[in-house]
């Protein structure tokens, strides 16, 4: 029985030696498929088989040209090659453009790199409205050529709204241009949202609409509760980013909106922690897949500890709405997101300007805050990837440190934990930073270790390369529009339906008008009469034709850099939209209102008005709300956020609480709400 069961015990074992030899063995095949080399300056290596990239032109095979070796043991490599001067530069994420690209040009060859545009616009827009001068950094951006060559920059955030040849295009000139220096480093590219329909396109925010796939706002997304064709949403739209070389995004805002008068509310998945738990993991693995690799794009999720508790709804990119409170005890609430964010794999992770008050904090921006980088999110969250700065917090928003020189604030966020610093294309400081000893080598090494690897997972050292003509084709796919067509039907939500008014029946006249003030134009009411019509219904010019009213509000409440630090007030016709219009209209003819909701509007002016129908929008097309009220799309969608009663409750609530769990009373509409038709 000994013998028997020794036996038994050996050939167990033996399988297992076997079984993992078989594993080691698929391993290494795997690590030696040969992948595409894209190369313009360097020289090839030959060595068996298998072909490499002789980036420092050394005429050898180092090990961070090696593609069969691990992201880690490869960036040691590097690390090691790199200079102060090189490491330091490399900290830095400047905004960088092509030149001519402030107006689109469909099908333009344009593709000079620039030393235009920086972000100088955003500091004239900040400036514009603190009451009091912020220091300008010494060089807020360069020259491409300059930034790459001289600064030693390899991060770049490109604001260019542009056709997808001339992006691509415009990528593979920079990326040539890193190709061709000492050690041959890459450039990654990032960029705020592309594939939004958007109200507040501000710097910073939203590139706006371009020629890549159109889908709802964010809230829209939420609003959807389909976590599926969200994660479709990433995969698409980083397939179009891919095509044209951005390979990183500056999104998306695992943020929550429980103060309803923040000004960033738009780019968030609404008020519930799991809502935006469920939408951040979609969103993540949609863009990064699995694990972070060739078919990637990187994902900055933002803005850690979370940004909606802002004091009074203002936004800590001015002096006056640098402090957020928790009065609900709510900070773990806010954390929930950002631990799906780092459990689905989020590449970096960005902290906001604000700064916390309370006897549990240090009242000092989170880029500087130690307990919230360092203790918080790397050790008790246990994320391991990259802390990217915002934008200016060392020169523009340094909320809490401002008695610190440039130089002692570098110090102070380099040891709370971050590793590039967004917003400055000058490293002189940071590198008089560290020669002065204030920071080691080792610490920056740390960072330095961390942006490569990222580099090295998304094979842009093998090849950064892209196809302009492939990524025309690809860009605004046909195809892939009809899955952003569906989201926009998807993403509508339907409040209330008196009398069974929706949907309209066929034959029913209606007066289409929207109502849009962006401050600009003369009129901001428009009467819309399609000229392809397959709704059934007949669109007439004004109200006495009509049998019905259909009225499109998209309240605009000036964008975030509108800002002035007065009272922000969520009531319609504090909104630039026109009450009573709205109500002389809703009293001639039986009418549905649908209201695009940026933020959580208060909209209690229309209540005694006897509307039929609410519908809420969040960033879609008017074919999408037609298809809804006539019944060609049975509406599903349900509210991200709640929709207050009045602005009275608005200011009784506590801005670190979501709507739900207000007090009885505080809500018009609840979080969740939504009804379809029978």
């Amino acid at each position: 029985m000994k013998k028997n069961g020794w036996f038994c015990h050996w050939r167990v074992v033996t399988w297992f030696l076997v079984f993992f030899l078989l594993i080691s063995l698929q391993a290494g095949a795997k690590r030696a498929s040969q992948p595409v080399l894209g190369h313009r300056s360097a020289e090839l290596l030959k060595i068996g088989k298998l072909v490499f990239k002789d980036l420092n032109g050394n005429h050898q095979l180092d090990p961070y040209e090696d593609w069969r070796l691990p992201a880690e043991q490869r960036a040691s490599d590097l690390v090691a090659r790199m200079t102060l001067e090189e490491k330091v530069g490399f900290m830095v994420i400047s905004t960088t453009r092509m030149a001519g690209d402030q107006a689109f040009q469909q099908g333009s060859s344009n593709t000079k790199i620039s030393s235009g545009f920086n972000e100088e616009d955003l500091i004239q827009q900040v400036n514009m409205f603190t009451r009091k001068p912020l220091p300008v950094p010494n060089m807020t951006a360069a020259g491409t050529t300059k930034a790459v060559k001289t600064l030693n920059l390899r991060h770049f955030i490109l604001r260019a709204n542009t056709d997808a040849r001339t992006l691509a295009e415009w990528s593979n000139n920079l990326q040539a241009l890193c190709e061709n220096t000492r050690l041959g480093i890459p450039a990654i590219v990032a960029s705020n949202p592309r594939n939004h329909v958007t109200v507040d396109n501000s710097v910073g925010l939203s590139v706006g609409t371009t020629t890549f796939s159109k889908w709802p706002g964010e809230l829209g997304l939420a609003a959807m509760r389909d976590f599926k064709l969200v994660r479709e949403f990433g995969a698409i739209a980083a397939i179009e980013w891919r095509s044209v070389g951005l390979r990183k995004g500056y999104m998306y805002m695992a943020d929550l909106a429980t103060e309803p008068r923040w000004q960033r509310i738009e780019g968030t998945f609404g008020e519930d922690a799991d809502l935006a738990a469920k939408m951040i993991t979609a969103i993540v693995q949609g863009f990064q897949g699995a694990h972070l690799g060739p078919n990637s794009v990187a994902l900055t999720t933002k803005h850690f500890p979370g940004g909606g508790p802002q004091v009074d709804g203002q936004d800590s990119h001015f002096d006056w709405g640098k402090n957020q409170a928790y009065p609900g005890g709510m900070f773990q609430y806010h954390l929930i997101p950002f631990k799906a964010a780092i459990k689905a794999g989020t590449s970096a992770i960005m902290p906001y300007y604000s700064r916390p008050t309370g006897p549990q904090f240090e009242e000092v921006g989170y880029s500087y805050n130690k307990a919230i980088i360092r203790d918080t999110l790397r050790t008790r969250l246990g994320f391991q990837g990259i802390i990217n700065s915002d934008t200016g917090p060392i020169d523009m928003m340094p909320w809490g440190v401002e008695n610190l020189t440039i130089p002692e604030r570098y110090q102070k966020a380099l040891l709370a934990g971050v590793d590039i610093f967004s917003g400055n294309a000058d490293p002189s400081i940071l590198l008089e930073t560290v020669k002065k000893g204030m920071v080691s080598e080792e610490r920056i090494n740390e960072s330095i270790t961390r942006l490569l690897k990222e580099k090295f997972q998304l094979g842009l050292f093998e090849n950064p390369y892209v196809d302009p003509e492939r990524a025309a084709q690809l860009v605004g796919h046909p195809e892939f529009q009809k899955k952003g067509d569906l989201a926009m039907r998807k993403s509508i939500v339907l409040l209330r339906n008196s009398d069974h008014l929706l949907p309209l029946k066929a034959g029913k006249k209606v007066f289409f008008e929207t109502l849009y003030d962006n401050g600009r134009s003369k009129s901001p009411s428009r009467v819309i009469k399609p000229e392809v019509n397959p709704w059934g219904v007949q669109f007439v010019s004004t109200k006495e034709e009509a049998d019905v009213v259909l009225l499109w509000l998209i309240p605009n409440g000036g964008g975030l850099f509108s800002s002035a630090g007065t009272p922000i007030d969520l009531s319609l016709s504090k909104n630039r939209i026109d009450v009573a219009h709205v109500k002389e209209l809703v009293r001639s003819k039986p009418t549905v209102v649908a209201i695009n909701f940026t933020n959580p509007w208060v909209i209690d002016e229309l209540e005694p008005a006897g509307l039929k129908g609410v519908l809420a929008t969040f960033g879609t097309t008017q074919e999408a709300l037609l298809d809804v009220v006539t019944g060609k799309f049975n509406p599903t969608g349900k509210l991200p956020f709640t929709i207050p009663s009045s602005m009275k409750v608005v200011l009784e609530n506590k801005p670190d609480v979501p709507g739900y769990l207000e007090p009885d009373g505080y809500a018009l509409y609840k979080f969740g709400e939504g009804i379809h038709y029978r």
